[in-house]
């Protein structure tokens, strides 16, 4: 797993939940009153948002907050709740797409064939994927219209975690765990993955679940090309917090409320 990120810092310094940043005041005269705020963003009526405040869970700019009568702007202010980002601008969405094998990762493209836009045709948003799957690989992809969060995910700073389960030609022998944990060396540098299982095997074929916070392209495919044992079949289950859990190929689900919020943890916002 990835280890734990330290508390983000404000430009003159303090951390969140530092006696400097304690002293500042976050009230916004003009803005919405933070209980309203909350209960738009899905966290229950105002008065258990008045409850999260009063028990000292919010925090508003790295300020911990206490305040019922705290007014903040939506379209500014950056508020956790136990830690994790609260999505205000309710025109922002992520959704979690099972990507069907046989489908590209465009929106649209140019040979013709089959691609992601039919997949959200029901969703007004101008939606972007994050991230790619090969045509021949299946599983999870996620789409959306935030630009930062997508950027970040994308950013090899932030390395997110990916999980993949993959059906390997052969036999894999014991002896791969280790080989693929400690890396191996591609013609653009060498690779290692963060996890790595062994879920069944015969003597024709193995299923093995792995986890990498690789981006490059193909890259489970080439690393165990280059140890020998081809993947036939690709199918991703996991980026970063959100699993791809139930469902079904070609279906998607918009990420829940903290759902949402662990991801954009993963990436520092």
């Amino acid at each position: 797993m990835s280890p734990a990120r330290p508390p983000r810092r404000r430009p003159d310094g303090a951390s969140p939940g530092s006696k400097a940043s304690q002293d500042r005041d976050v009230h916004d005269p003009d803005g919405v009153r933070l209980q309203k705020v909350l209960a738009t963003a899905g966290y229950g009526s105002r008065r258990a948002c008045e409850e999260i405040i009063a028990a000292g869970r919010v925090e508003v700019d790295g300020v911990r907050v206490r305040e019922l009568g705290l007014r903040v702007d939506p379209a500014k202010a950056v508020v956790h709740v136990d830690g994790l980002r609260v999505q205000l601008d309710t025109s922002l969405v992520t959704i979690a797409l099972n990507k069907p094998l046989g489908v590209v990762s465009s929106m649209h493209d140019d040979e013709g064939r089959p691609d992601l836009a039919p997949f959200v045709a029901d969703r007004s948003e101008r939606l972007y994927h994050v991230g790619r799957l090969d045509a021949d690989s299946e599983g999870l992809l996620l789409l959306t219209n935030d630009g930062e969060l997508a950027n970040r995910l994308t950013h090899p700073r932030y390395e997110v975690a990916k999980t993949y389960l993959a059906t390997l030609d052969g036999r894999v022998p014991d002896g791969v765990r280790r080989t693929v944990l400690r890396g191996v060396e591609l013609e653009d540098g060498p690779v290692k993955a963060d996890h790595y299982r062994v879920v069944d095997r015969t003597p024709q074929q193995s299923l093995v679940e792995i986890e990498l916070h690789e981006g490059r392209n193909r890259i489970v495919r080439r690393l165990f090309d280059e140890l020998g044992f081809p993947v036939t079949r690709l199918l991703r289950t996991q980026i970063g917090p959100v699993h791809l859990g139930a469902l079904k190929p070609g279906r998607t689900r918009v990420l829940g409320r903290d759902e949402l919020g662990s991801l954009m943890a993963e990436v520092g916002l």
